[in-house]
């Protein structure tokens, strides 16, 4: 079965795409896309995959449902188009990122030039109906985005993951900590980080300094 994805990744996930599930999963997602609004654009299903390759991955960074009004979700994680106001967990990030690093806060929402430097920002479900959130979960694609952690877990080594919630640290199970970092926090959302459970963690300077421990290029988070 084909799926429109940087080729890099197919070696690593075709055998999930050959399956009954994902199979089901397509059939399901075209579906929505041909009765409903849906986001994001079909052609960024994958944009996750499609700007961070195997090769230069250094960082996952797991979400769990796109955002679902219009214009916001580009298929990556926390990730807003240009021009959209950013909404609230992603207004966290920056202002963490700010603190941590000292610098001043990003006008564009939109973290594509991190998955160009291989942070892997991936949703748990990678579709949604417009303005219906998590009307796209449990279909597969968690399935899907656990054997792609799994895949990164034994196929790989020294990649820093960063956990933010309760629902990314479920994650921890599929990753083996004697073999990559892992970085968990509150989740950025204002209820979490208005708690006390966000602000402070310093995941962007930590996570910089593994990789240059690892002799890896640190990322530019702004």
């Amino acid at each position: 079965m084909e799926v429109e994805i940087e080729e890099r990744w197919k070696p690593l996930l075709q055998e999930e795409f050959d399956k009954p599930y994902f199979k089901s999963l397509v059939a399901f997602v075209k579906k929505e896309y041909a009765n409903h609004e849906c986001f994001p654009p079909g052609n960024q299903i994958f944009n996750a995959f499609n700007h961070c390759t195997p090769d230069n991955l250094k960082v996952v960074i797991i979400g769990q449902d796109p955002y679902h009004g219009f214009g916001q979700a580009n298929g990556m994680c926390f990730s807003v188009n240009d021009g959209v106001p950013h909404p609230p967990s992603l207004v966290n990030i920056f202002k963490e990122i700010s603190n941590d690093l000292g610098k001043s806060y990003p006008k564009s929402g939109n973290l594509m030039p991190w998955a160009d430097q291989g942070v892997l920002l991936l949703n748990a479900t990678l579709t949604v109906r417009a303005g219906q959130a998590g009307s796209h979960q449990n279909q597969g694609w968690e399935q899907f985005t656990d054997a792609v952690i799994t895949k990164i877990n034994k196929t790989k080594t020294g990649i820093v993951f960063l956990l933010w919630g309760g629902y990314a640290k479920k994650k921890t199970k599929l990753i083996d900590s004697s073999n990559h970092y892992v970085l968990t926090s509150g989740h950025p959302s204002p209820l979490s980080a208005n708690r006390g459970y966000w602000f402070g963690n310093k995941h962007f300077s930590q996570a910089n300094k593994i990789l240059v421990k690892q002799n890896k290029l640190p990322v530019k988070w702004l």
